[in-house]
């Protein structure tokens, strides 16, 4: 199982990586400088820790840098709270691993002017992320540069002012085996683009009058290249820039430039863009840029088994009210995995342990589960508690009578702490951990049988209570009391070992029982991945938790024995009453027999 690499641990291996330790072998640049570019329309998923993990790690293997960009090109569909999440989700992710990396600029700094290097006069490498009125990048601080790198592609006879409707430009593109057709517009003079471009600006057409496109290859194999759309008219206010702009770029047209005014190196994307990376190269080459170019690598993204990742998708989840936001935790949103629990240590070794590769694959989402057990089975305190409680009185310990035992908080680490129980009179049991009449082999509470309470002793079921509709109201038992520890019998023993905590000693709390959304490996392979909602994904229960766990902070990590991994929420937990999320089950309960 792959763990989390630390600052000591070897570089994983990768031909992406081969690729940028050749460069820094070379010396073919000064320093290397990567980036993670999401566009803010919705909330981060796990396929996007792949992408984190691997630029974060690429800059932190080579003492190098990676910006945090928001590409947001289009006003239609960007919000603030989609850039303040990505933040959180990011420096959660990175956080004490790659976060000396990350690139920020001064907050609500705009490139005035270009300096003869290509850089923006701003960028002066990386602000640390933590300092006051420091800020991600956007593509939007390169609006005005970007608008005049459109105007001098139209003085080199590259890109022309079009007029046809987005219909009739989709029309015209043609398909991949057959050639596109030349726009009437195409051979436009630039006098004529040069002066339309400026009134686009300037707002005096509405929506979808006319676009800027590049003059590339109609007839090209790859339909990228077919004179692609490079700007586009949306009289749409701007989350980051206002409304001063009108006109917006495309994404394959700001994405390349951003990385050039930025200085990245290496332009590391997913596989999906292969087919871009040929214009990705005429745009930067179209230019006469100074200094050396940024070039795009592909890798193929991560894909999880029983896992929905669309954005799209995920937003259908919310405004059905399937779930309860983009951060329930039965979603892959990296918000969602954070709420749940999931440790931000196994993530990373999760997606390093997947790969980078070439190749598109699923991976068994057994995979990713397994490495939060890893993960959290080094890390976690113990702790006992009842989802179902039954009552059982101990006949033999007087009332108002405390025992106290000791319980191992870790057994993991290398000095084991311990902590206090009180064993009382009334204790709860699980239900599970009681049968009337037990099947063979039952090693659990039954008439007559015995069984050990974990840290305390062994105790003998005497008599079933039943009230008059015949429902099961208490179990009474005898306690021997001579096998707590350091007592004579210590060393008697009983085929089962059970868990409890105090009736009079505990902690009543709300948990949340998860499993996964979807009840088939691929949810959307027939399109319609609503069908396929596991609608036994959340149950509710009114647990008992030993008392120590009124101390629990948010993000502490538990075991619950015998029961899971369970993390206290911060959302919605108030004094005296907390909510605990299950975090993963002590094993896998999907194996396939």
């Amino acid at each position: 199982m792959p763990v989390d690499p630390s600052p000591s641990a070897p570089a994983p291996s990768d031909f992406i990586r081969d690729i940028v330790a050749g460069h820094v072998a070379e010396k073919l640049y000064p320093k290397i400088v990567t980036r993670f570019p999401p566009e803010p329309n919705g909330y981060l998923h796990i396929g996007h820790a792949k992408s984190i993990c691997l630029n974060f790690g690429l800059a932190r293997e080579h003492n190098g840098q990676c910006n945090l960009r928001f590409d947001d090109t289009n006003p239609a569909k960007e919000e603030v709270e989609y850039v303040d999440s990505i933040t959180a989700d990011v420096r959660w992710l990175i956080a004490g691993w790659a976060d000396h990396c990350l690139g920020f600029k001064p907050k609500g700094a705009h490139p005035a002017r270009i300096t003869s290097a290509g850089q923006p006069d701003f960028f002066l490498g990386p602000v640390p992320a933590d300092a006051p009125n420091s800020e991600p990048f956007f593509a939007s601080d390169y609006f005005e540069p970007l608008y005049e790198y459109a105007v001098e592609l139209i003085r080199r006879g590259q890109a022309y002012v079009c007029d046809l409707t987005a219909k009739e430009t989709d029309e015209y593109r043609g398909a991949p085996d057959r050639p596109g057709r030349e726009s009437p517009w195409r051979n436009r003079t630039a006098a004529e683009s040069l002066d339309l471009f400026n009134r686009m600006r300037a707002g005096e057409f509405p929506d979808g009058a006319r676009t800027l496109r590049a003059r590339i290859d109609m007839a090209s194999p790859n339909v990228w290249l077919r004179d692609p759309l490079l700007y586009r008219i949306r009289h749409v206010p701007h989350h980051h820039a206002g409304d001063k702009w009108c006109l917006y770029p495309l994404y394959d047209y700001a994405h390349c430039l951003s990385d050039y005014l930025e200085g990245i190196t290496h332009s590391v994307c997913t596989l999906e863009f292969e087919v871009h990376r040929p214009l990705y190269d005429w745009i930067l080459g179209s230019l006469g840029l100074p200094r050396p170019l940024p070039h795009q690598y592909e890798f193929a993204k991560l894909n999880l088994g029983y896992t929905i990742v669309s954005k799209r998708k995920l937003l259908t989840l919310v405004n059905e009210k399937i779930v309860t936001g983009w951060d329930d935790p039965r979603m892959p949103t990296l918000a969602g995995l954070r709420r749940r629990g999931i440790p931000a240590s196994a993530l990373r070794a999760f997606v390093t342990g997947v790969g980078v590769t070439k190749f598109d694959s699923v991976t068994e989402v057994a995979v990713f589960e397994n490495a939060v057990r890893n993960d959290l089975n080094a890390s976690a305190q113990r702790r006992l508690a009842v989802l179902r409680p039954v009552k059982v009185v101990l006949t033999n310990i007087p009332a108002g009578e405390l025992i106290e035992c000791m319980a191992t908080n870790n057994p993991q680490s290398d000095t084991p702490t311990t902590r206090p129980l009180a064993l009382t009179r009334e204790v709860f049991i699980e239900a599970d951990d009681f049968a009337e009449a037990p099947p063979p082999k039952y090693f659990r509470l039954k008439p007559g049988g015995e069984v050990r309470l974990k840290y305390a002793c062994i105790i003998k079921l005497d008599e079933i209570v039943k009230d008059t509709a015949g429902r099961l109201v208490e179990l009474r038992c005898t306690a021997d009391l001579t096998t707590r520890a350091g007592g004579p019998n210590v060393a008697r023993k009983v085929k089962g070992t059970i868990h409890w905590v105090s009736a009079t000693h505990c902690l009543d709390a709300e948990v949340r029982l998860y499993d996964r959304l979807f009840n088939v490996a691929e949810p959307d392979a027939d399109g319609k991945f609503l069908d396929h909602v596991n609608p036994h994904s959340l149950e509710v229960v009114t647990a008992r938790l030993e008392a120590s766990l009124a101390r629990a902070t948010p993000h502490d990590r538990f075991q619950f024995e015998r029961l899971g991994y369970f993390d206290l929420d911060p959302k919605d937990s108030i004094p005296g009453r907390p909510v605990f999320h299950r975090t993963i089950t002590l094993k896998d309960t999907w194996t396939k027999v």
